[in-house]
């Protein structure tokens, strides 16, 4: 079968990182890392696991960090080679181990894409797997299966850019009957920015404000309004198109990048006062309770250390890397707190425990929740180039938020 894979190839590495900063088409070109081409399908790593025949393959903001290089190296011990790109997944069982139970072929199914401890047959389990606390599991790099932080990063796996991959019974959800594809296809992404929005939920009478308005942002608008948050939401949006769709979903006003001076903007909603220093970016004197920042640029975070009032919190959702340029001072100056988060986990909610790709589903299948109006585009497998050409290279006319595979 056909699938986009990532190659560990140095010289492929280093001609694409001096090229791309002025010719983005070789991130994916034929002397690129990202390779179209056949492969095996992925056996059954054991009893415990089943095949997935994939009807969607959602494009992620992490995958484009991927194909452009941007990922640190830092998180090289924790990948296999080469693995098949693609985590956000719908599709329906071809093949179920004689372990799976409540689970049949033919059956429609997400797969949590990340691998902890009990993907990896390991027993016990880490001190934070036991918990339910899979995103911060201690052994992705450990057990029966490559080094993988999630499917679509390990080799064993495969990926959901292809036809078909394999995940274990603890990633497999069943989707509801009044759930549709386009529906279950945009759970990862919502998942995403509903766990940092769970892990760090506003007051009432907090001002946040979320930067970026990309498919993460808005879905943290979305998340935010689903459970229920009346707290006040600002989004910086760069395009008129990313703005209605947050006030669609809930947010109380939109700052445009491109009208006027952002600074002056945020500091007007939020009572704050901007103060200009000797060099450098200004600074402000009051400001949001909350920042979510959901782009993962230097330029944004060094922005969103600035936006937060004092005492307040700054939330790194988008994926930073290797950060250069952004000045620490307002974190001591006004004694933020700054959190990270990664992937999906499980949170307290109504009293209970539940996994984030349960809620999310149960509250699609309620009509809580629709987040069809986000996937804007869609692309054959084959036609990978055209799809990372207009993702790379995004202009307001496209009106792209989310984009995916479509398999027949």
């Amino acid at each position: 079968m056909k699938a986009i894979q990532f190659d560990d190839s140095i010289p492929r590495y280093v001609l694409s990182k001096a090229i791309g900063a002025i010719y983005k088409p070789v991130f994916y070109g034929p002397l690129s890392c990202v390779r179209y081409r056949d492969v095996l399908e992925p056996a059954l790593p054991g009893d415990e696991w089943a095949r997935v025949k994939v009807r969607y393959a959602g494009i992620c903001g992490s995958d484009l960090n991927l194909i452009r290089l941007h990922d640190s190296p830092a998180m090289s011990p924790f990948t296999s080679f080469p693995f098949t790109i693609g985590h956000e997944n719908v599709g329906r069982l071809s093949e179920v181990g004689d372990a799976v139970p409540g689970f049949a072929v033919g059956d429609r199914v997400v797969a949590d894409p990340v691998l902890p401890c009990v993907t990896r047959a390991i027993s016990p389990v880490c001190e934070h797997c036991a918990q339910g606390e899979f995103s911060r599991c201690v052994n992705f790099a450990e057990g029966n299966l490559s080094a993988g932080l999630i499917t679509g990063a390990c080799r064993d796996t495969g990926g959901s850019w292809s036809a078909e991959f394999v995940a274990h019974a603890h990633q497999l959800f069943h989707v509801p009957d009044a759930v549709s594809d386009e529906n279950a296809i945009l759970v990862d992404a919502f998942c995403s920015a509903l766990h940092p929005v769970m892990r760090n939920q506003p007051r009432t009478e907090d001002t946040v404000l979320i930067l970026g308005a990309g498919i993460i942002g808005i879905c943290a608008v979305a998340a935010l309004r689903a459970l229920g948050n009346r707290c006040r939401i600002l989004v910086v949006a760069k395009y008129p198109f990313q703005g209605e769709l947050a006030l669609h979903y809930g947010a109380d006003e939109v700052i445009y990048l491109r009208s006027g001076d952002l600074y002056d903007a945020v500091a007007e909603q939020t009572g704050a006062r901007v103060y200009k220093p000797i060099l450098g970016k200004r600074m402000l004197m009051g400001g949001a309770d909350v920042v979510f920042e959901c782009v993962g640029s230097d330029n944004s975070i060094d922005d969103a250390l600035r936006f937060a009032g004092e005492g307040g919190k700054v939330v790194l959702v988008g994926l930073a890397g290797l950060a250069k340029g952004i000045d620490w001072t307002p974190i001591w100056f006004h004694e933020l707190e700054v959190t990270g988060c990664f992937a999906y986990s499980t949170e307290a909610y109504q009293d209970g425990r539940i996994r984030t790709y349960q809620l999310a589903l149960d509250w699609l299948a309620e009509g809580r929740l629709d987040l069809t109006p986000l996937l804007t585009h869609r692309f054959r497998l084959e036609d990978y180039r055209a799809a990372f050409r207009m993702l790379l290279t995004r202009k307001s006319s496209n009106e792209m938020l989310k984009a995916v595979f479509e398999f027949a």
